[in-house]
């Protein structure tokens, strides 16, 4: 047998077991984390393992998406100052102003300028 298969062989096992262990621990904190504080603080009825799995599931598809692609919000945040990175420090200036005007911001009177 060649080298790599053999490492195959012992490594997948290992692999399988590592992720049985991890959705196991993870289904378990979810349910003891659950059963320990929404029930004295809310009224919420305690949650067996199967709905602490499927809590668990559920929040990873809703707010960590399913793992085929990098993060939008990184992505975004990496253009973004890759773009304020290229900019003059007068457009930035004016990026700036743009922003203060939009949001709301109002200088003081008699302080046109900003500190």
């Amino acid at each position: 047998m060649k080298p790599s298969v053999k490492r195959l062989m012992f490594i997948a096992p290992l692999a399988i077991l590592g992720m049985v262990l991890f959705v196991f621990i993870g289904g378990e904190l979810v349910m003891l984390l659950w059963n320990g504080l929404l029930p004295p603080l809310f009224g919420f009825r305690q949650v067996t393992f199967w709905q602490a799995l499927g809590l668990l599931a559920l929040c990873r598809i809703l707010f960590g998406g399913l793992g085929m692609r990098g993060s939008t919000r990184s992505t975004y945040r990496n253009h973004v100052a890759e773009r304020w990175a290229r900019m003059t420090p007068e457009e930035r200036e004016r990026r700036r102003q743009g922003w203060r005007g939009r949001w709301g911001f109002v200088p003081p009177s008699g302080d046109n300028k900003a500190p």
